[in-house]
């Protein structure tokens, strides 16, 4: 197997590796670092081989926990464990998001905590290698930990499950079809893997999901950050707002505030004179409200950082012994999930209201609802209706998904922390503020184009970009359109 990069440590699978492994990268084990998992595993099959009771290897799991399983019931139940579980249905995760799940899987096997053979982390170079994308339903987890989505993530390794593949019948979701797994291990020459002592319980344990859509949604919220900041400078510009509230002087001890007030000054100096001794307040908190985000966004990553690196498998092998632990608990991304699902929010909220005020002659001096002529013309004012629809969907998913235990497994397992919903719910609330930007983006570039030149340098060149994508708007057409080509942020580069 050719491969993009060699791994010589589980180091070298960080969270930057994570992203290119989800955009296509190809991972292989140095022979050194394969050597070391496999003497770790050596040394805890050894461990395995006594009386001591190991949960979910030679016992029950959950509420099953104190039946303790006869030789012959160990070697099936690390499979049935993946099989079992595997409850979930579509809709299914995309590509880009089960490559990442692996590659975190991936790396807290090399750790050695999992205790776990190198040829099962040969087996997930090889997934990746080959494209293989098992069907990993996005919703649905329910669990303390994520056993429901990683048993289809995984099961198709020993042949199990399915795997997403281009094509289907119309109406099959997202465009793909679902084929058992074992027919597409055979097709690439693959036998299903033999699960040795404590791996199918080590498939499903702790939080990759969670981690993976986390590094992912850490670097769409800088995107989005991008597209937010570029929209606030051009509706200030818009407006013609003083510049108070965006020099340095503002963000004494605030480094963060610092660079998004620079920012914001890159696109509206020098300020043409202000039409107004002071601004409405959504135009005077924007720095306030992207510094949140950005400090958000750094808060999740270093979240995220903390799940990679750290004990998250149950039980851990750790100095010579296994250990039950609660790493798979997930609440540390819950909350910065959730803390930044709020943070794009506000920032949405924010955004909308600017936009609302682009549409006020008596904010901006322009014609109403920026329209080229009022009356037979509507303009833009269902740009902002589509904006308040997406910000109305928003407010749900910023509801904290940590809050609301439900009890499972007969009372053995009676908290979740719900981490995998709140990234989802991250990754959705970002795709719907993409949107909000994009409204408001297009909004100020009518009201900049109908207020004339000269522009500011910074805000010109925005324009250029934005002028690159869509059509000068002299009257009214499906804005749908527009908005959809600005979702995709390009020209904020």
């Amino acid at each position: 197997m050719t491969a993009d990069l060699e791994l010589t440590s589980a180091a070298d699978l960080d969270a930057a590796t994570v992203r290119r492994i989800s955009e296509g990268l190809q991972v292989r084990l140095s022979p050194a670092l394969a050597s070391v998992v496999q003497a770790q595993c050596d040394t805890a099959r050894a461990v395995l081989s006594g009386d001591a009771a190991v949960y979910g290897v030679n016992t029950g799991m959950g509420a099953l926990s104190s039946r303790r399983l006869t030789e012959a019931e160990q070697r099936a139940h690390q499979r049935n464990l993946l099989l079992g579980r595997a409850t979930g249905g579509p809709p299914w995760l995309a590509e880009a998001d089960v490559r990442a799940i692996i590659a975190v899987r991936l790396r807290t096997f090399l750790s050695g905590d999992a205790a776990v053979s190198a040829s099962l982390c040969h087996r997930l170079t090889e997934f990746l290698a080959a494209r293989i994308v098992p069907a990993v339903p996005e919703d649905g987890a329910g669990c303390a930990g994520e056993i429901i989505q990683l048993a289809h993530c995984f099961s198709p390794l020993a042949g199990l499950g399915g795997i997403r593949r281009p094509g289907g019948k119309p109406g099959d979701d997202a465009g793909q079809s679902v084929t058992p797994a074992a027919a597409v291990l055979a097709e690439h020459g693959l036998a299903a893997y033999e699960l040795g002592p404590k791996e199918g319980i080590a498939l499903l344990a702790g939080v990759p999901g969670a981690t993976a859509l986390s590094i992912l949604a850490s670097g769409e919220a800088d995107t989005v950050s991008a597209m937010l900041t570029a929209a606030a400078g051009l509706s200030v510009a818009a407006i013609g707002a003083p510049a108070d509230p965006y020099t340095a002087a503002c963000a004494r001890g605030d480094d963060v505030l610092g660079d998004v007030l620079s920012s914001l000054r890159a696109i509206i100096e020098p300020a043409r004179q202000p039409r107004m001794l002071q601004a409405p307040v959504s135009f005077r908190v924007a720095g306030a409200v992207l510094a949140q985000v950005r400090r958000a966004t750094a808060a999740l990553r270093d979240a995220a950082d903390r799940a990679m690196t750290g004990v998250t498998d149950s039980p851990a092998f750790l100095d010579g012994r296994f250990v039950g632990t609660a790493g798979f608990h997930g609440i540390d991304l819950a909350a910065q999930c959730d803390q930044l699902t709020a943070a794009i929010t506000h920032a949405a909220e924010v955004a909308t209201a600017q936009l609302h005020r682009l549409l006020d002659p008596a904010v901006t001096g322009l014609p109403a609802q920026l329209a080229v002529n009022p009356g037979p013309q509507a303009g833009l004012v269902a740009v902002h209706k589509r904006a308040a629809g997406e910000l109305h969907a928003m407010r749900r998913l910023a509801l904290p998904t940590t809050i609301g235990l439900i009890e499972t497994s007969g009372g053995q397992e009676d908290v979740q922390s719900f981490a995998w919903e709140a990234a989802v719910n991250l990754r959705v609330a970002l795709r719907r503020c993409r949107a909000v930007a994009a409204c408001e983006a297009l909004a100020a570039f009518q009201a900049l184009s109908l207020a004339g030149p000269p522009w500011p340098p910074g805000c010109g060149a925005l324009l250029d970009r934005l002028g690159a994508l869509v059509k000068p708007i002299a009257a009214d057409r499906q804005f749908g359109r527009d908005i959809e080509v600005l979702r995709s942020g390009s020209w904020t580069r």
